[in-house]
C-alpha cells in the first residue's frame, strides 16, 4: 500500500511496503532541476548535486562513502531537466543510518572552496565525455536546437564557461534558495513501516527551511531545424524527431503505444526495417521525452557515414507509413503487451519503485496505482494510435541532427517531409 503523508514542516513524505523483501530504497527528491537555472549560471544544479557529496558540517566525503560501504549500501544520485535525486539501497535495519546521512548532505553541505575548485576538473571532465560519446553528443546537439533559446534545450552539465565561473558563495546561494521544504519529498520502498519511517523523517528533517525562491516555467518555442555536425568518427549518428506530449497529457498512453509500435522494442518497424531487413544500423530505437509543458520524440541510430541518406529516407518513410496506414490489430495488441510487461518487471525493484512514486508526485501531485496504469494502456485503441501519429508528425515538424565525417551532406526539407 502507497501511502502520502505531509509533514508538519511541509516535506512530502511518500512509502511502499513490500514486507517479501529484505532492502529499502530510500530517496531526496528536490523538485527542481537545470530547467530552473539561469543561462549565467547554466549547469548550478548538477554541480550543487556533486558538491552534497563533498562533505558536511560534520562528515567528510571519505566518511559518507566509508559509512554506505561499511553497511554494503549503494549510494547515488542525479541531476534532470526538471528534478534531481539522493538515494540509497540498504538492508531494512540500516534505514536509521541512510536516512541520518540522506539528511546530512541535504540539509549541510560545507561546499569548501577547495572542494568546489577541485569539482570544477571533474566537471569539466565530465563535459569532455560527452563531446567524445557522440550517441550522447548528437542528443545534446538535438535538444539544444530543439528548443533553442530556452532552459530546457541547455545542457545540464552547463558549458565549461559557466562551470568556471561557479563559486562556493554562489552554490550556497543557489542552495539556501532551493533545497527547501516545498520542494522536497522523501521516498521509501521496501521492507518498512510508514509510521516508523515518518518518524525517522521527522527527526532527521526537523531544521529543514521552508523558504524558497520563486521560479518561473514558460514552455519552449520549438524550432525544427536542421543541424549538421562535421566530425571524425567511423560512424555517422542521426537523431530525428518532432514534438512530443507533456507529461500529464490525456493522449500519454496513446503515445506511449505509438513509441512502442515505431522503435520501443525489438520487434518495432524501425527495428525490424533498418536494422534486420537493411543491415543500416546496429543501434536504432525511438524514446519519448516528457515534462511539464513540452515533450519530444525522438529517433536515434547510428550508420555509416555514406549510408545517412538512405537511413533518413527509412526512417521518414516509417513515420509517413504509421501515420497513414492502419495499424494491424495483433501488432497493436503486441505494443500493449510489451509495455504492461515492461512496467510490472521494472516495478518488481524497490529502487524503481522508489523513483516511480517521487516522479509521480512531482508531475501528478497524486498516485496511479498499477492497475490504473495498466489499464490507460490498455484502453488505446487503433483509432487512438493513429490520431496521435497525425498530430506528433505532421509535415513540417521533423528536426534532423547528424555527427559524423558527413562533410558536404546536405538535408534539404523536402526530405524531411511527412505529407
Amino acid at each position: 500500500m502507497i501511502v502520502r503523508d505531509i509533514l508538519p514542516n511541509g516535506l512530502r513524505l511518500l512509502t511502499e511496503q513490500m514486507p517479501h523483501v529484505r532492502s529499502v530504497s530510500i530517496g531526496v527528491w528536490l523538485a527542481r532541476g537545470s530547467r530552473h537555472e539561469s543561462q549565467a549560471q547554466s549547469g548550478i544544479a548538477h554541480f550543487c548535486e556533486h558538491m552534497l557529496f563533498k562533505g558536511t558540517a560534520t562528515r567528510s566525503a571519505e566518511d559518507i562513502a566509508q559509512t554506505i560501504d561499511s553497511i554494503g549500501g549503494q549510494m547515488d544520485a542525479f541531476t534532470a531537466k526538471e528534478y534531481a535525486s539522493y538515494y540509497i539501497k540498504v538492508l531494512d535495519e540500516h534505514l536509521p543510518l541512510a536516512l541520518e546521512i540522506l539528511s546530512d548532505i541535504v540539509m549541510r553541505p560545507a561546499f569548501d572552496v577547495a572542494d568546489v575548485d577541485r569539482e570544477k576538473k571533474v566537471v569539466l571532465e565530465e563535459i569532455k565525455m560527452v563531446e567524445d560519446t557522440p550517441d550522447d553528443l548528437v542528443h545534446e546537439l538535438f535538444t539544444e536546437h530543439f528548443w533553442a533559446n530556452h532552459p530546457l534545450g541547455r545542457p545540464i552539465l552547463g558549458t565549461p564557461d559557466t562551470v568556471q565561473a561557479l563559486t562556493a558563495d554562489a552554490l550556497r546561494r543557489y542552495f539556501t534558495g532551493t533545497y527547501s521544504s516545498p520542494n522536497l519529498i522523501v521516498a521509501a520502498v521496501g521492507n518498512i513501516e510508514h509510521a516508523m519511517v515518518r518518524d525517522l523523517v521527522i527527526r532527521a528533517f526537523e531544521e529543514l527551511q521552508s523558504d524558497c525562491a520563486v521560479v518561473h516555467e514558460e514552455p519552449p518555442r520549438v524550432i525544427p531545424s536542421v543541424v549538421i555536425r562535421n566530425k571524425e568518427l567511423e560512424q555517422s549518428h542521426v537523431c530525428l524527431g518532432t514534438s512530443g506530449y507533456q507529461q500529464d497529457h490525456a493522449d500519454r498512453y496513446s503515445s506511449y503505444v505509438l513509441n512502442t509500435i515505431l522503435g520501443g522494442s525489438m520487434s518495432s518497424r524501425l527495428f525490424q526495417n533498418v536494422r534486420e531487413k537493411r543491415g543500416l544500423a546496429y543501434a536504432v530505437f525511438s524514446s519519448l521525452s516528457a515534462y511539464r509543458d513540452a515533450g519530444s520524440l525522438t529517433i536515434y541510430a547510428g550508420c555509416a557515414n555514406a549510408a545517412v541518406g538512405e537511413l533518413i529516407d527509412v526512417v521518414v518513410s516509417e513515420l509517413r507509413r504509421i501515420k497513414d496506414e492502419p495499424i494491424p490489430a495483433a501488432e497493436l495488441q503486441r505494443a500493449k503487451d510489451h509495455l504492461k510487461g515492461s512496467l510490472m518487471l521494472n516495478l518488481e525493484s524497490t529502487s524503481s519503485r522508489m523513483s516511480h512514486l517521487a516522479r509521480q508526485e512531482i508531475y501528478f501531485d497524486r498516485q496511479f496505482g498499477l492497475d490504473e496504469t495498466l489499464q490507460g494502456v490498455e484502453r488505446v485503441t487503433l483509432d487512438d494510435v493513429q490520431r496521435v501519429a497525425r498530430d506528433l508528425f505532421a509535415d513540417g515538424s521533423l528536426a534532423a541532427t547528424v555527427v559524423g565525417a558527413v562533410n558536404g551532406l546536405k538535408i534539404p526539407g523536402e526530405r524531411l517531409a511527412l505529407a
